[in-house]
């Protein structure tokens, strides 16, 4: 091609455009943050976690599976009778039938032990509060324990005992009541046995010979003494 009609290098090339405003920044995204597992997240996304409200209310509608979950919870605190954890169930409007088989469940595995429940209950209640036969017959009763388990636990405190554990009653409250009048005394005495369940005969008995001991005298209380 002849020299004098060579095209310039820069004919194919469009024209510089005119000079015009800067364009914006691009926000900048925030930086990707480990999450507790480990992995990246990006932009402050949380991993999904497993949705527990809609857990909660499947099992709401599963009353079966409520009764369990209520006397699992109350059983872990400390031990329970079948009667307690029926009203506990009842108060939360589980059906009647549906507690029943819960607790027989229970039962059946050995988590419910009104037996062992009794037999607990009287060791720790006379051990540590020094409560009457009498006394701890009525907690148990209470707690709907029946009649034949509750004779079975009660039984195993026998007279001898009880009366000991009257007497040690006695000694540790005996000296708080020195100085005072006679009659007060034996009033004290022998209504702190009152509250803890011991028949009249007992109470008085034992603190007659706490008194006489000591060196007071304890005709006053004959007259109110049963005839052996």
């Amino acid at each position: 091609m002849p020299a004098d009609t060579a095209i310039p290098p820069d004919a194919w090339s469009e024209p510089a455009p005119e000079p015009g405003p800067l364009p914006m920044a691009e926000p900048e995204q925030p930086p990707a943050r480990r999450g507790r597992s480990g992995g990246r997240r990006l932009g402050g996304s949380r991993p999904d976690k497993p949705r527990t409200g809609e857990q909660t209310a499947e099992e709401s509608r599963d009353p079966a599976a409520q009764a369990r979950a209520v006397c699992l919870r109350l059983l872990t605190g400390s031990p329970r009778t079948r009667r307690q954890l029926a009203d506990a169930l009842r108060k939360r409007d589980i059906p009647d039938e549906v507690a029943d088989e819960v607790l027989s469940r229970f039962e059946d595995v050995g988590l419910i032990d009104d037996a062992a429940f009794a037999d607990a209950w009287v060791e720790s209640r006379h051990t540590g509060r020094g409560l009457s036969r009498r006394a701890l017959a009525r907690e148990l009763r209470s707690r709907g324990v029946s009649g034949s388990v509750v004779e079975d636990a009660v039984g195993r405190l026998d007279p001898e005992q009880e009366a000991e554990t009257a007497r040690a009653l006695v000694d540790r409250k005996l000296r708080s009541t020195r100085g005072l009048d006679r009659q007060v005394r034996i009033r004290r005495l022998a209504g702190m046995l009152a509250r803890r369940g011991y028949p009249e005969g007992l109470a008085l008995r034992v603190v007659r010979q706490a008194l006489a001991e000591e060196g007071e005298s304890g005709e006053e209380l004959d007259h109110w003494l049963p005839e052996e």
